[in-house]
Formats: C-alpha cells, sequence, structure tokens
C-alpha cells in the first residue's frame, strides 16, 4: 500500500463514502465487499505513525457510518424477532377464554390440493 498519508486518507474518504451509500441504501453486499479494504487502509494509517491532520474529519465518517450500522443492527434485529413471533403464531396461539382459562388454538392447517381430471 502507498504510503502516502493524503493519498490513503483520499481512499479511505471514498470508501467510507461508498459505506455510508451501502448503508442508507441496505446494500448488504457493498458493505462486506468494503470491510477488508477498509481495514487495510486502516492499518496502513496506523504504520505511518506520524499526525495526519485530516485524521478528524475520517473519524468523524467512521462514527457517522458507525451510527448507521448500528440502525441497521436494530432493523435487522425487529425483523428478525418479527419472522419469529409469526412462525410462534403459525404453530399455534395462545388466548384466554371469559373465565380467564388459557387455551391454545393450533396453527397447523393441513392442506390437501386435489387434482380430477
Amino acid at each position: 500500500m502507498n504510503d502516502d498519508p493524503d493519498r490513503l486518507a483520499a481512499l479511505l474518504d471514498a470508501l467510507l463514502e461508498t459505506e455510508r451509500a451501502a448503508l442508507l441504501q441496505g446494500d448488504l453486499k457493498a458493505i462486506a465487499a468494503g470491510v477488508e479494504e477498509k481495514e487495510r487502509l486502516i492499518v496502513a494509517f496506523e504504520a505511518l505513525g506520524a499526525p495526519y491532520a485530516g485524521l478528524a474529519d475520517l473519524q468523524a465518517k467512521v462514527r457517522r457510518n458507525q451510527v448507521l450500522f448500528d440502525g441497521a443492527l436494530q432493523g435487522i434485529r425487529s425483523v428478525a424477532q418479527r419472522i419469529a413471533s409469526f412462525r410462534r403464531i403459525r404453530k399455534s396461539m395462545h388466548t384466554y377464554d371469559r373465565q380467564g382459562r388459557k387455551q391454545t388454538i393450533p396453527g397447523d392447517v393441513v392442506r390437501n390440493v386435489e387434482k380430477r381430471a
């Protein structure tokens, strides 16, 4: 990797902008594709050992993207919980009668299709 800090900063900046766009669009494949490159660029920056004037801007973009990542993960968890709820309901649903007794309503419905000629 090139040791020019300005070049590294430009590459990382472009990657962070691409990552942001992918996060906003929900493009998980694009996000995953950039992870290794981002790690390489950050390691290259650390290897320079010298302070870089534009580092605060890059750190702000990394923090901004982290907030987007956190939101995306929260959304994915919500969807997973919702799907799990639907699966539980499909198997059976619990309700209570007028006397307060718990009743289970089976959710598995067997459907057969009969073909006639």
